[in-house]
C-alpha cells in the first residue's frame, strides 16, 4: 500500500466530486445522473479513489452502494467542504450584483430556533422591509460555533447553557426563560398548574439524547431527589420529543419556544417548580463586514422575543 504522503496528491477534486454524487444517489447509475456523465465513468472513479485510499468505501449490494463507516466519516467532512464552496460561489455571485441590489442575509441557527423564534422574527422584518432577503441554515453544536467563528454567516442564533461566546464573535443576550413540561392532552398530571420533580415518577418520559446539555441538568436533578422516571424514548430535537409526547408516548421537559409552538395541538403545556435555564443568544461575528439587513433582524428578534416571552406567561 502507498504511504498516504505518496498517494494523496493523486487523489483529484473529481474524485471527490464522484464521491460526493454516490453518497447523494446512492448508486452509480444516480450519481452519473447528477453529474451528466455515463455509469461506467462513475464506477471507474470510484475504484480509483478506493485503490488510491487503500480501502472500500462502499459495499456493492442489488446495484446499490452501501457506504462502510470510513465512507461516512469521509462524507461529514465533504459536507463541510461543499457548503464552503457554495458560500464562495453565493458570495461571487453577490459582488456582480448592483451596488443598490439587496443582499441575501445568512443567519444560522439551531434547528430548534428554526422552527421557533425565527420565522416570526424573519416574518416582521420582511413586513417591514420587503425587498430584504434571508438564507437560514439551521445546524448543531459545534458546527454551529466552527462556522460562526469563521465568519462564514452574517449572524447566528444558538442555545447557550453557558456563558462561552464562539472565538471572533460577539454575543447578546435575547431572553431567559425556564424549560417547561409538556404533556398529552388528558394526561393525569395535566390538571395540576404545576409539576414538582416528584410528580414524574414512573411516569412515561420522552428525553433529549443523552449528549444533550439540558438532558444532563434535568437528569441531575432527578438523581438528587431520588426521582425514577420511566424513559421510553430519548431523541436529540426538541421538536421531536414534543411530537412523540403528541402522539402520548410519555411527557417531557423541552424548552419552552419549542413547547409554546405546539401548545394546543395535543400537547398542554405546564410550568415546573424547580429551574432549568433556558437562554437564546444572538451571535455576531467581528471580522464580516456588517449588512444593514443585520440590524434590521436584530431589531425583529428582541421584539419577536418579547411576544414570546408574553404569550408563555399567559399560557401557564
Amino acid at each position: 500500500m502507498l504511504p498516504v504522503e505518496d498517494m494523496a496528491p493523486r487523489i483529484s477534486h473529481r474524485h471527490i466530486e464522484v464521491f460526493r454524487a454516490v453518497m447523494l444517489a446512492g448508486s452509480a447509475t444516480g450519481a452519473a445522473e447528477l453529474l451528466h456523465t455515463s455509469q461506467p465513468t462513475v464506477s471507474r472513479e470510484l475504484a480509483r479513489l478506493e485503490s488510491l485510499l487503500g480501502y472500500h468505501l462502499f459495499d456493492r449490494v442489488q446495484g446499490r452502494l452501501r457506504p462502510h463507516a470510513r465512507a461516512l466519516a469521509l462524507w461529514e467532512e465533504v459536507q463541510r467542504s461543499w457548503q464552503g464552496l457554495d458560500r464562495v460561489v453565493d458570495r461571487a455571485v453577490a459582488l456582480g450584483r448592483s451596488a443598490g441590489a439587496a443582499q441575501s442575509l445568512s443567519v444560522l441557527c439551531l434547528p430548534a430556533l428554526s422552527h421557533a423564534l425565527l420565522p416570526g422574527a424573519a416574518a416582521r422584518m420582511l413586513a417591514a422591509h420587503p425587498e430584504a432577503r434571508v438564507s437560514v441554515t439551521p445546524q448543531e453544536p459545534p458546527l454551529l460555533e466552527e462556522w460562526m467563528t469563521a465568519q462564514r454567516f452574517d449572524m447566528g442564533l444558538s442555545e447557550q447553557v453557558s456563558s462561552s461566546t464562539p472565538p471572533g464573535t460577539r454575543s447578546q443576550l435575547l431572553l431567559t426563560l425556564d424549560e417547561v413540561a409538556v404533556l398529552p392532552v388528558g394526561h393525569a398530571l395535566a390538571s395540576q398548574p404545576v409539576l414538582q420533580l416528584a410528580d414524574f415518577a414512573d411516569v412515561p418520559f420522552v428525553s433529549l439524547s443523552a449528549d444533550d446539555p439540558y438532558r444532563r441538568q434535568i437528569d441531575a436533578l432527578f438523581a438528587e431527589a431520588g426521582v425514577q422516571r420511566q424513559m421510553r424514548m430519548e431523541t436529540h430535537s426538541a421538536v421531536a420529543v414534543c411530537a412523540m409526547v403528541q402522539r402520548g408516548l410519555g411527557v417531557a421537559i423541552v424548552n419552552p419556544l419549542t413547547a409554546l409552538a405546539v401548545a394546543g395541538q395535543g400537547v398542554v403545556v405546564r410550568r415546573v417548580g424547580f429551574s432549568v435555564p433556558f437562554s437564546v443568544s444572538l451571535v455576531l461575528p467581528l471580522y464580516r463586514a456588517a449588512l444593514e439587513e443585520v440590524g434590521w433582524m436584530v431589531e425583529a428578534l428582541e421584539v419577536e422575543a418579547g411576544d414570546l416571552e408574553s404569550k408563555l406567561r399567559r399560557l401557564i
